[in-house]
């Protein structure tokens, strides 16, 4: 049996572009210490919660109210053994007209159930992506911490 990424999915009544423009406006929906340029083919990012986690993306496929993917290049979790994990990740955010309303598939390619922060960030994924990235796309509320 073939292992399961993490993703999820959600629908919210916007444009395609309103919800590219949002994914990329990280620090709207992110919370943490954000490093970088994060709206454009081949920037670099930094994401850091203090004490906690540390990494850094470089955006590897950038299409316009389609796609957006970060490769995480550098990672640092200190709350498991191997803190490296994230590192050769990819999270990517699918976008997709659907019924006059927007989906929004978000999977995190290499968070599978047998890597040790599988709970931890799968919890917080569910946090940031359905509950503080819908918020900002829907322009309800900006990111708080959790």
């Amino acid at each position: 049996m073939k292992s399961q990424n993490y993703s999820t999915t959600f629908t919210v009544d916007r444009a395609p572009e309103d919800v590219f423009d949002a994914i990329n406006d990280v620090r709207g929906w992110w919370t943490g210490q954000i490093e970088g340029e994060t709206d454009s083919l081949g920037a670099e990012f930094t994401y850091v919660h203090p004490k906690m986690h540390y990494s850094k993306q470089k955006i590897t496929e950038f299409v316009p109210g389609q796609r957006v993917v970060w490769h995480v290049t550098e990672a640092d979790l200190t709350f498991v053994q191997d803190k490296k994990e994230w590192e050769g990740t990819d999270i990517i955010f699918d976008i997709t007209p659907k019924n006059g309303k927007t989906e929004v598939h978000f999977e995190h390619v290499g968070l599978v159930p047998e890597v040790e922060c599988y709970d931890g960030c799968s919890d917080a994924w569910s946090y940031y992506v359905n509950d503080s990235l819908k918020k900002y796309i829907n322009g309800k509320a900006r990111a708080h911490s959790k």
